[in-house]
């Protein structure tokens, strides 16, 4: 959808007291998420937004949800809910909650957090007395329902945030739960950063004739984001990063790794070469994922480790660098885990390690974002240039077929005599062995179907590719 540029909020008729709001936080110029989407939701329509994270997308439906309250002044009743937004992780669940504290500060509107890894206690009492705005992690925001703690008859208004993590995350049997306890009269409204088919069918499902915007091109990279991929060796990851992040242009930075234990091995290197860091994954508690980022923002820290349940769930500003200690078993989430740099206007630079075991994860990469990134090369011994170029997935042509449409290639002539058979012994494969690919010992992928009791969120989505154990780094 293509609307007018409009160069303030006051050109989307959102009220004085928010209006206020937003000049007490410094937002003046709507983005073109929030220039598209407000107005749609104005009106009351359902709505599915496509846009990268650090867009703006909480505040293209934090304020629309505000100006209905001003129009619409009835408190929640206990145990009540007037507008529900789910959240993929407890960082970014958190953060929406602020959101909605600062946009209605003047308004007298109750915010409440319901995630995973804190006391059930402080949450069954801000339910007890009913929430505006009740911001939530599926899994457990069940827990409360299926406990009595909360009832979602009377919620008007529903989001879901980053809907296309939820479902990697597993998340579809809960949402699908709590989506049918909700009143069938109702504005619902879905944002996601891709826009995969399984987001299409959950949109058919709960949406009605709704409105779509997008910002960006489906499974595109930020723009201002400078991206580059190191080849190196599998046993020099760690000197290479530690090059890095000594560098002085590197001010405040995140690095990536896939697992658990991998992000703290990586954040224990920096801190013996004297390099302050922090790690932040789903086995620490929700003390100490707060701890670490607000380490983070506050820059005593320069480094912050994460898995990718922070991809979405930091919202940090001025970070000049994302490093991508090992590349995400899942395209997608390479999009979101640079989107933590070049937020709100700014220029940043993400940096992938990668090694000869990974060049089909980039080649995942550089298909869903059409494009090949620059690289460089630091292996000791480099595979040749044409197998590169097979695992960066640039084009290789095919040779052409003779004119009748089969037989050899042109040019390559016939198999040249004593050839024509293949060795006895040779034409089966081994009893036991397997194909490039095949699962062993019975592993397969799976996806987690929510929270774990503990808080702790699953983040591996099955065997990784490499099959290199799950300890990681």
């Amino acid at each position: 959808m293509k609307v007018s540029y409009v160069t303030s909020f006051a050109d989307l008729g959102l009220a004085e007291t928010i209006l206020r709001a937003l000049r007490e936080e410094g937002y003046t110029t709507p983005t073109p998420i929030q220039a598209q989407s407000i107005p749609l939701l104005l009106q009351g329509k359902d709505l599915l937004g496509i846009a990268q994270t650090g867009t703006g997308k909480t505040a293209a439906f934090a304020l629309p949800i505000l100006q209905g309250f001003l129009n619409d002044r009835r408190p929640a009743e206990p145990r009540h809910v007037r507008a529900l937004v789910m959240a993929p992780t407890r960082e970014l669940a958190v953060q929406i909650a602020d959101s909605f504290r600062a946009y209605g500060r003047t308004m007298g509107v109750s915010v409440a957090c319901v995630v995973g890894g804190m006391s059930f206690g402080p949450q069954i009492k801000a339910l007890a007395r009913g929430v505006d705005v009740l911001v939530a992690t599926p899994g457990r925001l069940l827990d409360h329902m299926q406990s009595g703690n909360v009832r979602l008859e009377q919620t008007s208004v529903v989001v879901l945030d980053e809907a296309d993590h939820m479902l990697d995350l597993g998340f579809i049997i809960p949402i699908r739960k709590i989506m049918s306890k909700l009143p069938k009269q109702r504005h619902s409204l879905f944002f996601s950063a891709t826009m995969p088919r399984e987001i299409a069918t959950l949109a058919s499902e709960f949406l009605t004739n709704p409105s779509q915007v997008s910002v960006t091109p489906e499974a595109t990279t930020a723009e201002r984001v400078n991206q580059q991929v190191i080849m190196v060796d599998a046993g020099a990851k760690a000197n290479v990063l530690l090059e890095l992040v000594k560098n002085e242009a590197y001010k405040r930075t995140i690095v990536f790794t896939r697992t658990k234990r991998g992000a703290d091995r990586v954040s224990k290197t920096l801190d013996q070469a004297g390099v302050a860091s922090a790690a932040i994954h789903g086995n620490k508690s929700q003390n100490q994922r707060q701890a670490a980022l607000d380490s983070f923002k506050n820059g005593r820290t320069r480094v912050l480790v994460a898995t990718d349940i922070a991809a979405r769930g930091i919202d940090v500003s001025n970070v000049t660098h994302v490093v991508n200690f090992e590349l995400p078993d899942v395209p997608e989430s390479y999009v979101h885990r640079i989107g933590r740099t070049a937020r709100a206007g700014t220029e940043g630079a993400a940096v992938s390690l990668v090694e000869n075991a990974e060049r089909n994860l980039l080649r995942g990469i550089e298909r869903l974002t059409r494009q090949a990134i620059p690289r460089v090369e630091r292996r000791n011994n480099p595979p040749d240039r044409a197998t590169d170029e097979i695992a960066a997935g640039q084009a290789i042509k095919r040779p052409q077929r003779n004119s009748n449409g089969g037989g050899r290639p042109q040019g390559q002539g016939q198999r040249p005599q004593g050839q024509g058979q293949r060795p006895q012994g040779q034409g089966q494969r081994p009893q036991g062995a397997q194909r490039s690919g095949e699962q062993r010992n019975g592993e397969r992928s799976f996806a987690p179907r929510g929270e774990q009791r503990s808080g702790a969120r699953p983040e591996q989505r099955g065997p990784r590719p490499d099959r290199r154990p799950a300890q990681g780094v």
